[in-house]
């Protein structure tokens, strides 16, 4: 089941936009898979947390608050922070998921982001999303308080008001999944996003959602080897993909990653950053995960010719 939304950033968005008039009563398609209730369900919720913020707090207030930040660069630190060997790591920090339960029970975000800072990860990931996640909007403020890297907002974004709200929570980039936006939609987030001065992560599942960030002219491009419909990694998506990736872009590669060697092909595939997070959740202790993976690079790359272990 697919869902497509277009964006109105305009004051009357909830009469031009469709998320706002979406059938909540109307019956689930025979046969659908758990997946696609699941993304069914989480879009009429993100409608609804987007009324209630709204009714809390005005756009031009989020605009006010998120012009004072300081902005961290996404893409120049995502450039800088790869090596020849192996990509940039973007360490995530997400309590739940749709498809695998509670991850992390003691998920402290302020200790989890520094632990990644200290073992070496470029940026990092923070969840926000509330009733399938349970991410938090504060949770984004804790890491940004926390850490000097910088932050990527991920989430469920529809419209104009998510970013200032991301930009004002000190977000240096936010997620649009190309999925669930049409062409028009992801022109104007991600002009809006650039208005926030945000980087805009444009994530796509396969080659024509490929296709279509290219032409909506995305510079920062992440390839999710997880299927929306299915739940189901197929950790080899992003190395079928790499030759269809722009040289200029700035590329993320995304989901059941977790080995150097993988993170070695995907270097050597193109990617500029892997973004991690399960990974590192479901670890005793996520920074120690972090600089164990990053030793392994280390290793891997220092050892003799013909070496095996």
């Amino acid at each position: 089941m697919r869902a497509v939304f277009t964006c109105c950033s305009r004051a009357d968005y909830h009469d031009k936009n469709p998320w706002f008039h979406m059938k909540t009563e109307a019956p689930i398609p025979a046969g659908a898979t758990p997946p696609a209730i699941f993304l069914r369900q989480i879009l009429e919720r993100r409608r609804e947390r987007v009324r209630q913020a709204q009714s809390r707090q005005h756009e031009a207030e989020l605009r006010r608050l998120a012009k004072r930040r300081q902005p961290r660069d996404f893409i120049a630190a995502l450039r800088r922070g790869g090596t020849t060997a192996a990509p940039a790591i973007i360490a995530e920090l997400k309590r739940a998921s749709p498809s695998r339960g509670l991850l992390r029970a003691d998920y402290h975000v302020a200790s989890l982001a520094a632990a990644y800072a200290r073992a070496g990860a470029t940026a990092l990931s923070v969840l926000t999303e509330e009733d399938f996640f349970q991410g938090e909007l504060e949770h984004l403020r804790q890491a940004h308080q926390a850490v000097e890297l910088p932050l990527l907002r991920k989430d469920f974004i529809f419209c104009a008001y998510q970013i200032w709200e991301a930009a004002a929570a000190g977000a240096d980039a936010v997620l649009l999944i190309a999925a669930m936006l049409d062409d028009a939609a992801l022109r104007e987030l991600q002009a809006a996003a650039a208005a926030a001065g945000l980087a805009a992560l444009v994530e796509v599942h396969d080659a024509a959602e490929l296709r279509r960030a290219c032409e909506a002219g995305a510079q920062l491009i992440g390839v999710n080897n997880r299927d929306l419909r299915s739940f189901q990694v197929d950790a080899g998506l992003c190395l079928r993909l790499a030759p269809s990736l722009p040289p200029a872009v700035t590329c993320i590669a995304e989901s059941g990653i977790g080995s150097p060697a993988m993170l070695a092909r995907l270097r050597a595939a193109g990617y500029h950053a892997a973004l991690i997070g399960e990974h590192f959740m479901q670890a005793a202790d996520p920074g120690a995960a972090l600089a164990a993976l990053l030793d392994g690079l280390a290793s891997a790359a220092t050892a003799p010719p013909g070496a095996s272990g």
